[in-house]
């Protein structure tokens, strides 16, 4: 096996178990394990800003090919450095409005469109499928009715201007149901996501723990361990 790829493992299962022995308690390895994920990650989204961004759309149009317009986005992007000098601090504001109002002018256009309009493009939907001169229902239809429903039952809900009595207090709380139900779907979903990634890392640790991989987790498990017990031995002696 290549080296790279069985160094790659064993620090794959290091990191695994450093960030596991949180399980435990509190400690050196997780710490470890946390701030090396942390640093790592730092990096390579620096490494990326300069050599995938900054590089192509920047340093070469600008001195390679001369394109001087690129000077106000980096003087504005300098103006900001000055928030670090509190006497000189205030022209960072320039370039902060003129972020605010670039990102507002995008933004709200498409949140508007990828939101609102949606929303509403997504509930104006036909109840009933017509073929010519037949009227036939289908499980989608079913789906339009049920979408229907929950979208105005919700807004139902969150209308406060009549008070919640009758037929409006029935509907808000049947609101309340589609709520709930949107809810826990987006909870399960995030839960399963979770569960994911860790059915992913036990699947790695039991891939390591094969000859192929000179039994990399079982080693380093039993170092952690070694390393805890001697921990709390020599604690006790200093209590002593």
């Amino acid at each position: 096996m290549d080296l790279s790829i069985l160094l790659g493992a064993w620090v794959a299962a290091g990191l695994t178990l450093f960030i596991f022995s949180f399980l435990y308690k509190d400690n050196f390895f997780f710490k470890l394990g946390e701030h090396l994920y942390i640093g790592v990650s730092v990096g390579y989204s620096i490494t990326l800003l300069i050599f995938k961004f900054m590089r192509p759309k920047w340093f070469t149009p600008l001195f390679g090919e001369h394109q001087w317009i690129l000077l106000i986005p980096t003087l504005l992007g300098i103006l900001i450095l000055t928030r670090f000098i509190p006497r000189l601090s205030w022209p960072s504001r320039l370039t902060f409005a003129f972020i605010f109002g670039f990102g507002a002018g995008l933004t709200i256009p498409r949140s508007i469109s990828g939101y609102i309009l949606q929303q509403i493009q997504g509930t104006v939907i036909p109840m009933i499928t017509k073929e010519g001169t037949q009227i036939s229902y289908t499980f989608r239809d079913f789906s339009n009715l049920l979408v229907f429903i929950g979208v105005l039952t919700v807004l139902i809900y969150f209308f406060f201007s009549v008070e919640h009595k009758g037929a409006i207090n029935i509907l808000s709380r049947i609101g309340i149901l589609f709520l709930m139900i949107s809810f826990g779907a987006s909870f399960g979903y995030t839960a399963m996501a979770r569960m994911s990634l860790l059915f992913g890392r036990c699947y790695d640790l039991t891939l390591f723990s094969s000859k192929r991989y000179y039994y990399a987790t079982p080693i380093l498990l039993c170092l952690i361990i070694l390393c805890f017990l001697i921990h709390h031995v020599l604690s006790k002696k200093h209590s002593v």
